[in-house]
């Protein structure tokens, strides 16, 4: 059998947006934004007066993730 030249005439419906509940996001998220300020603490502010740990263990490991993110540390 020959195919037609003419374009079929079936609709495609739109694809169904997939729902997500928020409660299922929330928690994910409250992790996220507690590892984040955590990680910007320890990069950003833990040395001299505001540090937690005694010693410079913890400003050496980030030492250069500083200059990478634009904070001072000398």
């Amino acid at each position: 059998m020959a195919q037609s030249a003419m374009p079929s005439t079936q609709v495609q419906e739109p694809p169904v947006p997939l729902r997500v509940p928020v409660r299922e996001i929330l928690p994910w998220a409250v992790l996220a934004a507690v590892l984040g300020l955590a990680l910007l603490y320890f990069v950003g502010a833990e040395q001299g007066a505001t540090s937690l740990f005694s010693g410079t263990w913890v400003h050496e490991f980030t030492h250069d993730g500083r200059h990478l993110l634009g904070f001072p540390c000398h």
